[in-house]
Order: C-alpha cells, then sequence, then structure tokens
C-alpha cells in the first residue's frame, strides 16, 4: 500500500523534490536493515547466507551471461545492457550505481537502465507475495526466491514480510549476501574496461547488519528492546517504500525504450523461472 500510495501520488500531484527524496529513502532503507539485524540470531544469518550461497553465484554469473546475449540480440547500446544486466543479477539500483560509476556511464544510460529495474522491482513486490502463495512456496523456500528473483533490497524485504517471519529472516540476509557481489563485480569490471577512475561505494550497512546479529546473539535477554527495534524497522522499511513510489514518473516511462524493456523483462522472467524451480527442486517446502 505504501508504494502504492506513493506511485499514485507521483502520477498525480507530482514529486516536487524527487532526488531529496531519493536520499532519504537510501537512509531510510540502511537503517530499516540495520534494524532487522537485531530481530536476527548470527546462527540464522549464517545458516541462510550458506543456504543462499550456491543460488546467488551461479544465478549472477547465468544473469551477466544472458543480459550479454540478449543486449547483443536486440542491439541495446552496451553500457545500458551491462547496467541492466547487473541491477538484475545484484541488487538493483545499487548494482547500477557501483557499475554506472566505474564506467562513467552517462545519464541516460543511467536514467534508462534505472527506470526499467524500478518499473520490474515495483511489479514484483505486489506480484511475488500472490504467486508465492499460489505455488504452494514454503516460508524458506520464497525467501530465497524473493532474494534471487527481485531487484531492490526494500522491495525484496516489503515482499518477505507480507509473507512470513522466516521469510523475511532469511530473504533479507540471501539479499544482502547477494549484495556483497557488487564490490567483486565493480572491480572485475574496471580491470576488463581498463578503468582506474571509477569510483563507487561499498554497501558498508551490510556488515551494521551482521554487527546488530551479533548483538542480538550475545545479549538473547534483551528481547523486548530488539522486538522494538524490529517493528519500528517495519515502520521505517514502509515509509521507504512510499518514498521510492514518490519517485515514479511518467518521464521514467518514456525514458525506457522498448528494446531495454524487453531485455529486462526476458532477463527478470528466465531469472525467476530458474530460481522457482530451483528452491522448488533443494528447498523443502
Amino acid at each position: 500500500m505504501a508504494l502504492g500510495c506513493g506511485i499514485i501520488l507521483a502520477l498525480t500531484l507530482g514529486n516536487p523534490y524527487p532526488d531529496v527524496s531519493a536520499g532519504i529513502s537510501k537512509v531510510f532503507l540502511q537503517m530499516s536493515v540495520v534494524g532487522l539485524g537485531f530481530g536476527i540470531p548470527l546462527s540464522a544469518v549464517m545458516s541462510a547466507g550458506r543456504m543462499g550461497f550456491g543460488f546467488t553465484t551461479a544465478t549472477i554469473a547465468g544473469t551477466l551471461l544472458l543480459g550479454w546475449l540478449v543486449g547483443r540480440m536486440f542491439k541495446v547500446e552496451s553500457v545500458t545492457s551491462l547496467l541492466v544486466s547487473s541491477g538484475t543479477a545484484i541488487c538493483g539500483g545499487s548494482a547500477i550505481a557501483a557499475v554506472g560509476a566505474v564506467l562513467d556511464a552517462d545519464r541516460k544510460a543511467m536514467a534508462v537502465s534505472l527506470g526499467t529495474v524500478f518499473i520490474l522491482n515495483a511489479i514484483a513486490l505486489f506480484l511475488f507475495p500472490v504467486l508465492g502463495k499460489i505455488l504452494g512456496l514454503g516460508q524458506e523456500q520464497f525467501g530465497v526466491w524473493a532474494a534471487i528473483a527481485i531487484h531492490d533490497t526494500s522491495s525484496v524485504v516489503g515482499a518477505a514480510s507480507k509473507y512470513g517471519e522466516t521469510a523475511l529472516e532469511i530473504a533479507t540476509t540471501v539479499k544482502l549476501t547477494r549484495a556483497l557481489w557488487i564490490v567483486p563485480l565493480a572491480l572485475g569490471i574496471a580491470i576488463v574496461a581498463g578503468r582506474k577512475g571509477g569510483v563507487f561505494s561499498l554497501p558498508w550497512f551490510i556488515l551494521f547488519f551482521l554487527l546488530a546479529a551479533t548483538i542480538r546473539s550475545l545479549f538473547p535477554e534483551g528481547g523486548l528492546v530488539f522486538l522494538l527495534l524490529r517493528k519500528i524497522s517495519i515502520i521505517g522499511l514502509t515509509c521507504t517504500l512510499f518514498l521510492i513510489g514518490t519517485g515514479f514518473s511518467r518521464e521514467a516511462i518514456r525514458t525506457v525504450g522498448a528494446r531495454v524493456m524487453v531485455q529486462g523483462i526476458l532477463l527478470w522472467i528466465v531469472i525467476s523461472v530458474a530460481g522457482l524451480l530451483a528452491v522448488q527442486a533443494f528447498i523443502a517446502p
């Protein structure tokens, strides 16, 4: 509802301060993810991380390869194609920002790739919990699937929190493990492209998430405090989704070309179906 209200507001009255709301939503998201760490014991974090590592490695490599092939097939501009593929493979806007910084991508390439991922990300938040119920996925299955197939961390956490507590814990951990791949991906692209000046921000908030989970494990007697922090984090996440929705615009829709959108949709469908088949085969309901 928060995301939907934000989108409606953006498409009717408009957002006069899109840059400000985007900056605030990023801070809210990071703080909310750290707060969720206080509700997850470190042992559960490590278990979910190990469970999702194989899925993460395989799907990232497969998505990047498929993105390159589809981009060439539809003659998508190479930088834009790589940005869309990176956003689909790892964690949406964060991966696009990191890779775009390394490649010194122009504003149009960034706008097109971010717009593509944003539109699909918004659809996923509404669609995935419904599909999970229809397909009869268990909490663990849905948590891993959402972390693999939904682009941005905000929508992964939002969809998983709608599905259940266990799904939320697993999805958050697996998605953050996946987000760490931004670093080797950006460095690898910099080496291949021969770029030396590219600067990208490291996802430091993931370390604070692990610290929060460690504190939760070391001081189990603080259950009520941790529960309160978790509740506040859910509220913060709701605010994040509203602010993200206000960044939606008709201009963003027009900016995204048909070929780029087709590439994004194809990648999304393939990674969603492959991830679904994998979790159904290897994770018990």
